[in-house]
């Protein structure tokens, strides 16, 4: 008998063990996806646990016997409902919050157990297993004493959100600039409450201390002082970079959003390893936050989105870093090209499309980042304590390494004068470039090294080609004309069947950018200017004025416009 007994406890331990292999196997083999749909599986698995729990068992005298895992776990749970309502109150900094015993998860300490008693038998040594299943057999009972405890993961969660409530955040020192001189202006300590060591409090006092009355705790606080003092900041004076881009052709709504963005950057003082994330800063893209409904581009199309145009905010203080040569975290390119600056000197925003411009200090002293727009132009300066000699200076220069023309489709339109054309979607070019960054000592080059390298996608050109006439048959000849998609087909049966219509689209496309290399270039500056200093001039005449408008910021990922 002890041998089948014994026999029947270690086949159940196989039973057991051989799932468990065969899933890490297949998390180890399987793709990202597929591991997820594994551990969502397994997580159900656990939360409707059907094993059934032997008779005699009892959890802090609670019968569970023949009921499930699950069972068991919910009248566990209502054993410790008692407490979901009792008040506690948390005291910090001369306040306090109120919560509850559901806030702070008071529950079973050994959570586990309604598991542990449906495995009743199979864990331990053989000879504990063995007694176990002969209690079992005999009708001995079995008391699963229950303790009570807290989840710290549930208190720090409700302390993470009720804790701003005593809260008192400091301020630190900062700086204003007004009539072009920097005013000190002193902060403020302040008091906060430190969450994980108050969770620690709150868990032991519960599972230790409490008596299961109301009661008060004192939170863990800790004194922040703020940052900086008057002769720190005072060593900000000189001015490291500057950049300027200009958006005066903009919409009043563009405008608008630009200022708005730039209001929130202005001012910013960032300390030695501080870093800036400008999503973040300027965030959320919405009415509230003052921006307005606006042009930008999402699938190469134009959209109207809250805080349209913001991306020249970040694509101007891009310039204004690289002059004054703080460090870039992250940073990407538009995927369409821009038209305020040349290729590879952008940086996109994107609030859903997950694109962000970040920034760090390197520097050993603080910097001041000052903004402003003045209707025609956004400017950003950045202000600290210059630590390179004089003769130090850095120069930025684009090279297009390859040019990608758009296509055009040419459309037959039946309400408009035969041969007459216009562009109802302009397209874009698409190009690959770099941005080199030269260093000179003195006037003399001592380094040109890749800065970054930027990708633009190309975006399709839309012409729509008037085949309206009293006469069928040129209507028709135009028509399958246009149907060739030919440019030299559609250009020859304009000339043969409307010579006399005057049109201003082209046919080509002259890219604005050639193929260039900045090693050719024979002439340094060590100003960063906003005129595009690689383009090619045009062969080809305007756009006609029937044209669709087009977006003043064409920026926008696959799936998410970046504005």
């Amino acid at each position: 008998m002890k041998r089948k007994i014994i026999s029947l406890l270690l086949a159940t331990t196989l039973t057991i063990a051989v799932p468990t292999t065969a899933m890490a196997e297949e998390v180890d083999t399987a793709t990202e996806e597929q591991a997820n749909e594994q551990a969502e599986a397994v997580e159900e698995e656990v939360v409707t646990d059907n094993r059934i729990i032997p008779d005699g068992i009892t959890i802090g005298g609670i019968d569970v016997s023949g009921k499930t895992v699950t069972e068991a776990e919910d009248a566990i749970h209502s054993y410790f409902a008692e407490y979901d309502d009792v008040a506690f109150t948390l005291t910090a900094n001369d306040q306090s919050i109120s919560a509850t015993g559901g806030d702070l998860s008071i529950g079973a300490k050994n959570s586990d157990i309604a598991a542990k008693a449906a495995t009743f038998g199979s864990y331990g040594n053989i000879a504990e297993r063995f007694k176990a299943n002969k209690d079992i057999s005999e009708g001995r009972g079995k008391e699963f004493a229950l303790s009570r405890g807290a989840d710290v993961n549930g208190i720090i969660s409700f302390l993470k959100s009720a804790s701003s409530q005593v809260n008192d955040e400091a301020s630190d020192d900062y700086l204003t600039r007004e009539n072009d001189q920097f005013v000190f202006h002193e902060g403020k300590s302040g008091v906060v409450v430190q969450i994980e060591e108050s969770a620690a409090v709150l868990k032991n006092f519960i599972e230790n201390e409490w008596d299961g009355n109301e009661a008060t705790v004192d939170l863990v606080t800790e004194i922040k002082e703020p940052r900086g003092s008057k002769e720190e900041l005072a060593e900000i004076k000189d001015l490291l970079g500057a950049f300027s881009t200009d958006y005066s052709s903009s919409s009043s709504a563009r405008k608008n959003n630009v200022a708005n963005g730039v209001s929130f950057i202005n001012g910013t003082i960032l300390y030695p390893g501080d870093e800036l994330s400008v999503l973040n800063t300027i965030t959320p893209f919405s009415a509230e936050n003052g921006y307005m409904l606006a042009g930008s581009y999402e699938n190469g199309t134009t959209v109207e989105t809250y805080g349209g145009g913001i991306c020249q905010v970040s694509t101007t203080l891009y310039g204004a870093v690289r002059a004054a040569e703080l460090g870039v975290v992250t940073r990407s390119a538009h995927s369409m090209i821009v038209t305020y600056v040349k290729p590879s000197m952008d940086a996109a925003i994107s609030e859903s499309g997950s694109k962000d411009f970040q920034i760090k200090n390197n520097k050993n002293y603080p910097i001041y980042i000052e903004g402003h727009c003045d209707g025609s132009n956004v400017y950003f300066n950045i202000y600290g304590k210059e630590e390179d000699d004089a003769g130090h200076s850095v120069d930025y220069e684009t090279e297009i390494t390859a040019v990608n023309v758009q296509n055009t489709t040419w459309v037959a339109d039946p309400n408009v004068p035969l041969g007459k054309m216009t562009t109802t979607v302009s397209g874009h070019t698409g190009y690959t470039a770099r941005l080199w960054k030269i260093v000179y000592e003195n006037g003399e080059e001592v380094s040109r090294d890749v800065y970054n390298n930027s990708k633009y996608n190309p975006s399709n050109r839309t012409v729509t080609v008037g085949i309206a006439s009293a006469d069928p048959n040129l209507s028709y000849a135009m028509l399958q004309a246009v149907a060739s998609q030919n440019p030299t087909t559609i250009a020859n049966a304009i000339a043969t069947y409307a010579p006399g219509i005057g049109n201003s689209t082209s046919f080509t496309i002259t890219p604005k950018y050639q193929v260039t290399n900045p090693t050719d270039t024979t002439t340094k500056s060590n100003t960063t200017t906003t005129t595009p200093s690689t383009s090619a001039p045009s062969t080809q005449t305007a756009p006609a004025t029937e044209a669709a408008p087009a977006t003043e910021e064409p920026a926008g990922t696959a799936d998410a416009p970046a504005i």
